[in-house]
């Protein structure tokens, strides 16, 4: 018989076929963001004469900041496979302990199980 437990903790097991899902959904996610990318920077490209609008300004800004998390999450994704191809998928960043099943299938490029999360937001 085949073991297709992969990482256990009181909260949940990713199997094979979870750690398959989710590397689909990473890979999902970065052909998204390279897009978005893309289309961000065509967009600005191309409206180099709107630049005179009055509105011109604000909608550069929102393109700049749209830009700028789109690069975020696209480095937390590619880090998230790397961690993958490495085995390191799914333990957390600081404490070690595995991160929970149900995170994982929300935000599969979690590095930091939910309790470190919350100890790292409450320092900023």
């Amino acid at each position: 018989m085949v073991n297709h437990q992969i990482i256990d903790d009181r909260h949940a097991t990713l199997s094979i076929e979870d750690l398959a899902a989710l590397r689909e959904n990473l890979h999902e996610q970065r052909l998204f963001r390279q897009e978005q990318l893309q289309q961000l920077s065509a967009a600005a490209a191309s409206r180099a004469d709107a630049l005179r609008a009055p509105q011109a300004s604000s909608q550069i800004e929102v393109r700049v900041k749209l830009a700028a998390s789109a690069r975020m999450v696209l480095a937390d994704v590619e880090a998230a496979l790397e961690r993958m191809d490495q085995g390191r998928y799914g333990t957390c960043d600081l404490c070690r302990r595995p991160i929970a099943h149900a995170r994982l299938m929300i935000v599969p490029q979690a590095r930091y199980c939910a309790r470190c999360q919350q100890v790292r937001e409450a320092g900023r």
